[in-house]
């Protein structure tokens, strides 16, 4: 009788072990997905806080003409031909301008005449009207820009080292990243004034992947 007792007693004490052991686990997992979930937040949060121009400077790192190389078209001829229309439309539908206001401020943006760019190892090649001028680049720093509603811009910036003469002495990149990733579109100024460069803040020629067609380059920016 005591036997049995004994056995009925450990078999007990054995399940609520295992009861308590399995709820143990279950909730580390759930802790550990909770923890996984809340760094993949954090992670959304900080990218789209750099995109919209608040970081810190301790975030910012130089960067090589790497991350840029590719074979780039100029988006202003999209806007000028109504590609672009349904991008302006999007932003009216959730900012404060009409979508022709967009199209305006788009327009003194966009507008070059540059209308294709090579970036190769340590080579830009601007490109207009079919005929192309090339530099050889090397960097020459990055500079921090504070806008008027408080955001703040990088440019990195590349001087020219050797090449045709008719190439701009400078070339400065904005891209809303701060620190060393491939750019999947970018804002481009140029010239051979480098402080003058970094007072221009109404036109900035936009270049994406030449691969992409209208209707990529529409999708990808309603995506931002």
């Amino acid at each position: 009788m005591q036997a049995t007792f004994r056995k009925t007693v450990g078999a007990l004490a054995m399940a609520i072990t295992m009861l308590f052991a399995t709820n143990g686990a279950a909730q580390m997992q759930g802790i550990q997905i909770a923890a996984g979930s809340s760094t993949h937040n954090h992670a959304h949060n900080h990218d789209n806080d750099v995109y919209k121009g608040y970081f810190k400077d301790s975030q910012i790192a130089e960067r090589s003409l790497s991350d840029w190389e590719g074979d780039w078209q100029s988006v202003y001829p999209y806007l000028q031909d109504g590609t672009l229309d349904p991008v302006m439309e999007h932003k009216a539908e959730h900012g404060k301008k009409t979508a022709e206001e967009y199209r305006a401020y788009y327009e003194i943006g966009y507008r070059t005449d540059v209308d294709r760019i090579v970036i190769g190892p340590g080579s830009v090649a601007f490109y207009k009207d079919g005929k192309s001028v090339q530099g050889q680049y090397a960097a020459d720093g990055y500079e921090v820009l504070t806008y008027k509603k408080g955001n703040r811009g990088v440019r990195f910036i590349f001087k020219k080292t050797a090449g045709d003469s008719e190439a701009p002495q400078f070339i400065q990149f904005s891209d809303h990243r701060i620190a060393p990733e491939k750019a999947d579109h970018y804002h481009l100024y140029w010239g051979d004034d480098r402080a003058a460069l970094l007072e221009e803040v109404t036109n900035w020629p936009t270049y994406y992947p030449s691969s992409m067609n209208g209707d990529d380059i529409v999708h990808a920016m309603m995506a931002h």
